[in-house]
């Protein structure tokens, strides 16, 4: 292992969410004790203290511009962003400090800090499945991809919400010390060094806004109410009394999908949905209206590379073992 100190520094500001600070942090930390280096240092733009989004002063060690060039540079999210615009003080403190790094890194919502200040254009990128959509309608110039747990171009990295900063910085510490270092502090930490699936295993069930056409919007009632029922392309464009030909176009259009293929994901959310609710893979999957368990298994290997019944064990209730 390289014993070379390695600066990081960490930008804050007032609303910033701790656990994207103290995730990455505290793993870091943990791999000083297998003999790694890393130095963090704690910065805000103006170098004022800050205050977390759940109310705790935060001291930091000085101003952006007074921080000397770091090896990595992160920048954690807080629920202002995307609600409301970065401040121009944190783009330029942002800025300045990513063209003095080696390499630049967010997480959650931090991905909109980058953005804003320049440094995601024409790369992919990741955030919180719950803004994903609206990074990449903001951002038009980055290429989102709502389903990574982190994503790296080059020396710019981005991470999923809250918890994937450690995912990230055990990717950052592998880069660095090597599999078995980051293996260890994965161990220390009780994380999955590397965890099966994307963040879509995470997401609500019919996440994003409705279809605008009220031919689209009625399908999800018509599946919903009835997911066993015969929903063929020729029977929902009788339904809707329109021709299967104006349907598909509908669909193409505006969700750039076929109507089966929507149909399915109705149906794929509904399982979801089933299996929180405690009901077993096989049960979900005929009240879904899948025609077995295989063919959802099918669905969710494709969607979140995990099979029902993994999902379930993931998702299912804490309090399950206990006394009622």
């Amino acid at each position: 292992m390289s014993s070379d100190t390695h600066q990081v520094v960490i930008v804050v500001y007032d609303g910033v969410k701790l656990l994207d600070v103290a995730g990455p942090a505290d793993a870091f930390v943990e791999a000083n004790k297998l003999g790694a280096d890393y130095r963090i240092t704690l910065v805000s733009a103006t170098g004022a203290d800050v205050a977390a989004s759940i109310g705790i002063r935060t001291a930091v060690d000085g101003s952006a511009a007074s921080q000397a060039d770091p090896d990595t540079f992160l920048v954690p999210g807080g629920d202002l962003y995307p609600r409301t615009p970065v401040t121009g003080d944190l783009v330029e403190a942002v800025r300045d400090l990513a063209a003095r790094s080696g390499r630049v890194a967010s997480v959650c919502s931090g991905a909109f800090v980058l953005a804003a200040a320049g440094l995601l254009d024409g790369k992919r990128a990741t955030t919180h499945w719950k803004i994903a959509g609206e990074l990449a309608a903001r951002y038009p110039k980055t290429r989102v991809e709502p389903d990574a747990i982190y994503v790296r171009d080059g020396t710019t990295y981005t991470s999923a919400g809250v918890t994937a900063g450690i995912d990230l910085a055990l990717a950052l510490i592998e880069e660095d010390h090597g599999p078995e270092v980051s293996r260890e502090v994965a161990r220390s930490l009780v994380v999955y060094l590397q965890r099966a699936g994307g963040q879509s295993q995470f997401s609500a069930p019919l996440q994003g806004p409705p279809p605008r056409s009220p031919a689209l919007r009625k399908i999800i009632d018509l599946v919903t109410a009835d997911p066993a029922g015969r929903h063929t392309l020729p029977e929902l464009a009788r339904r809707l009394h329109i021709s299967p030909r104006h349907l598909t176009r509908l669909f193409r259009e505006e969700l750039d999908t076929s109507p089966a293929r929507y149909v399915e994901s109705i149906r794929f959310d509904i399982a979801k949905s089933l299996l929180d609710q405690g009901y077993t893979a096989t049960q979900a999957a005929s009240l879904a209206g899948f025609p077995g368990y295989e063919s959802l298994r099918r669905v969710f290997a494709r969607e979140l590379s995990l099979s029902p019944t993994a999902y379930q064990r993931r998702f299912s209730t804490a309090r399950r073992g206990q006394a009622g």
